[in-house]
């Protein structure tokens, strides 16, 4: 595996005894785009802040594009961005200030050029010269993805990007990240939106007290573990249930006037055939047949109750 990020064996325990990160071990591919999903406290930030060095492992290593996190502090720290998930930013300052800034923080040459293409990519260009103050959240959010990126990052990490953010401008931050990909950034992200990590997600590893006790490809992850749904939209509502449908586990809902029918995604659904039949021979007329995959919200949280 071509790794950027590898960790092994780390562990972090704070002064007060708290076990944040218990013996982690995870490996995320250059150039991809990496979800870490978990409920709060799970662990999620505290391994992000390890990796960026804002906190020291109390045990095991990190390496960073095959550089140590604590030998090589300064080349791990300039080989990766963050978005944090709260919206620091100098409010006094303009964008084109601010962004400039953070680029000689990093000890990178004056580029002008790169600069106006970032904030283009991002539509700050406009605003290069409004006070960040003035800015509203959406556009604050990408100030921060501006700065993280101001002194070109080999990985960019982002702690809940679109927290707070509207579905409209969420779903103009997707675009934003997949462009990053396209350049080649590798993109490591945490996120509590479900259908975030579904849309824009190469792999997905899930996080819990501490562990990592997943991680696969998304495409992966939901055709082995993802449930099918088979309703049954009937042209007249049932009384009851018959006993000849009863065997296949059919659920009569919503007023009686639909069946659901629930399989596993690798099943042969040589059943439903059989249910077909049988409707036909009981003279049960239905209108529409809808076949639903389970999202990955759905198996998220089957995932968790497994794993408790």
């Amino acid at each position: 595996m071509n790794s950027i990020v590898s960790v092994k064996n780390v562990s972090k325990r704070y002064s007060n005894d708290y076990l944040a990160l218990n013996h982690v071990n995870w490996e995320v591919k250059k150039g991809e785009i990496h979800a870490l999903l978990g409920p709060n406290g799970a662990g999620k930030t505290t391994l992000i802040s390890l990796i960026c060095g804002i906190v020291n492992p109390s045990e095991g290593t990190v390496l960073v594009d095959g550089n140590d996190i604590i030998s090589d502090f300064k080349l791990t720290r300039s080989a990766i961005g963050l978005v944090p998930q709260e919206l620091s930013v100098h409010a006094f300052e303009t964008v084109w200030a601010s962004v400039k800034f953070t680029r000689g923080v990093f000890g990178k040459a004056p580029n002008a050029e790169y600069l106006e293409e970032l904030l283009k990519s991002l539509s700050l260009w406009d605003k290069k010269d409004q006070k960040i103050m003035t800015l509203s959240g959406g556009m604050k959010r990408r100030v921060l993805i501006a700065k993280a990126l101001s002194h070109e990052p080999k990985v960019l990490f982002l702690d809940e990007p679109t927290a707070g953010v509207d579905v409209e401008l969420r779903k103009d931050m997707w675009n934003i990240v997949s462009n990053l990909q396209k350049k080649g950034v590798t993109i490591i992200l945490t996120t509590h939106y479900i259908e975030e990590a579904e849309a824009i997600a190469d792999r997905i590893s899930v996080i819990q007290k501490g562990e990592i006790f997943l991680t696969e490809d998304k495409t992966t992850l939901m055709k082995q573990l993802g449930k099918k749904h088979l309703r049954i939209e009937l042209k007249k509502p049932l009384k009851v249930l018959p006993k000849s449908l009863a065997k296949f586990s059919l659920e009569l809902v919503e007023d009686k006037a639909a069946l659901i029918y629930h399989f596993d995604a690798k099943d042969d659904s040589q059943n439903i055939t059989k249910i077909l039949d049988e409707l036909k021979k009981l003279k049960i007329q239905f209108s529409d047949l809808i076949t639903k995959q389970s999202s990955l919200e759905e198996i998220f949280v089957q995932l968790l109750k497994e794993n408790v």
